[in-house]
């Protein structure tokens, strides 16, 4: 009995127990609500940690984008399916992984460095492909590659030495190695194949992969690796609801702290994610916290012919767009194969990182206050393929002041410095009802001379304070 079918053994009772759970959609719905609800801690920690790494990484980081000497357009982490990979051709490319540059403390670092706080990897994407020692099946980074190490255990077991949190993405519906055909079948529809796999699926049917593959998987991570951050499930496809219950109880069955992201499926999840490098518009509002996931240019895994890097202005504006509405950016690196993250990455997040370490009061343990922000700059962030397609063509004035809160202190944030060193911020005009107490430039400790009339709040900035990226105010209220 090889070690595929003793893992199906022990986790296929568990599974089948899960599935039976009787109930109608109002009873599953309560019982989520209630499991939920007694996460209020974590989702308070969540909500305060603001910024954190994205890692995609795993077999596709080889061919990079490029398959047989063609381009792929799109992200490169799909180009199995893009491409019409067959399954054992995608897989022998299990026998040339060896990062051997892999080293998961420096990872670690450039994330603290950036001022991230906590990380999320791939245990496993769309490919079926764990990088980490599963028990359930071989086609792992540690049996089915020369590397033969454990990815997610050594970065679990950084983050604890050096105090980041620690979460892991799992594909738990969409596998275009084990998933059969995802569903499609069963669902009656024709057309459209994104996201499974059709031109070589699996024998397997869609419901044996959920209870003998992505079931047990889940139940292992969640066995192998305690104190996760999150499970950050993705594309529920053909998932119905008591499948994806399923998935929410047990993460909280087995790490009844763990936050599950909203694509386990059939909004039942802790968090929600309004889409990939998508910003919510003005006015949107969550009934939970929720989280942008960003690249650092168009693709999540490695592309080595992607070179349309986001700058440094254009990150700082993702973080104080989605601070200022009261949400988390976690932002996307995609390693190399040979475990290296891309210098290109590193350099940005390191100034990224020297921004936060000044600037960072006004974003860590911050929520939504009555005004996001004022100035003309209109930045509209609707998706992957729209910031491919169109750039980012914003350009910043002096007047653009995003604002955050955070218990009787608001924030103000600007990305350019001023013509000259005074300010204005009309949302805290004479008429607005907060009384103000004291203006504090940060990172410099000053307090900064103001007045106040109808026009806004005046505040003289101290010579030096703002640098060629701006600044942040605190602006201290009085206490009622």
């Amino acid at each position: 009995m090889n070690r595929r079918t003793v893992g199906l053994v022990l986790v296929g009772w568990a599974g089948v127990a899960l599935t039976s759970a009787a109930g109608d959609e109002a009873e599953l719905r309560a019982r989520w609500r209630e499991m939920h609800e007694a996460k209020a801690e974590q989702l308070v920690a969540f909500n305060e940690a603001k910024f954190g790494m994205f890692i995609h990484w795993g077999l596709y980081a080889i061919p990079a984008g490029e398959w047989k000497g063609e381009r792929m357009p799109g992200i490169s982490e799909w180009i199995m399916q893009r491409a019409k990979i067959p399954r054992d051709e995608y897989a022998a490319l299990a026998k040339q992984f060896n990062p051997v540059k892999f080293d998961a403390d420096a990872w670690v670092r450039i994330a603290l460095d950036a001022g991230m706080r906590y990380m999320v990897i791939t245990s496993k994407h769309h490919d079926g492909f764990a990088m980490y020692d599963s028990d359930v099946s071989d086609y792992n980074v540690v049996d089915a590659t020369p590397f033969g190490r454990d990815v997610v255990a050594e970065l679990h077991a950084a983050c604890k030495r050096q105090g980041l949190r620690f979460g892991v993405y799992h594909s738990h519906s969409i596998d275009w190695y084990d998933g059969g055909d995802g569903g499609f079948a069963l669902s009656g529809s024709e057309g459209r194949s994104w996201p499974v796999n059709l031109h070589d699926p699996s024998p397997t049917s869609f419901p044996d992969y959920v209870e003998k593959k992505a079931k047990p998987q889940v139940r292992e991570i969640l066995t192998k690796y305690p104190d996760l951050w999150t499970i950050w499930y993705d594309v529920p496809f053909r998932m119905d609801l008591q499948t994806s219950f399923d998935f929410y109880k047990m993460t909280y069955d087995l790490q009844p702290a763990t936050l599950a992201g909203h694509r386990v499926g059939n909004d039942l999840g802790d968090y929600i994610v309004p889409g990939d490098n998508r910003i919510p518009e003005d006015g949107v509002t969550y009934d939970r916290p929720w989280e942008t996931v960003g690249t650092l240019n168009n693709s999540w895994g490695y592309k080595h012919f992607d070179n349309d890097w986001k700058s440094v202005e254009e990150l700082l504006f993702w973080i104080v767009e989605i601070a200022s509405k009261g949400g988390n950016y976690m932002l996307n690196v995609g390693p190399t194969a040979e475990g290296l993250i891309p210098e290109e990455s590193v350099v940005r997040l390191h100034a990224v990182g020297d921004w936060m370490k000044r600037n960072g009061e006004a974003v860590y343990g911050t929520e939504r206050w009555r005004t996001t922000h004022e100035g003309p700059a209109t930045v509209a962030m609707g998706g992957t393929r729209e910031r491919e397609e169109k750039g980012f063509e914003a350009r910043f004035t002096p007047q653009d002041i995003w604002y955050t809160r955070k218990d009787a202190t608001v924030y103000a944030m600007a990305l350019v410095p001023p013509d000259g060193n005074q300010i204005v911020l009309s949302a805290l005009a004479s008429d607005a009802p907060e009384q103000v107490e004291v203006v504090r430039v940060l990172g410099t400790g000053t307090p900064a001379p103001w007045s106040r009339d109808e026009t806004g709040l005046k505040v003289v900035l101290p010579d030096g304070s703002a640098g060629e990226r701006g600044y942040a105010l605190a602006i201290d209220l009085e206490q009622p």
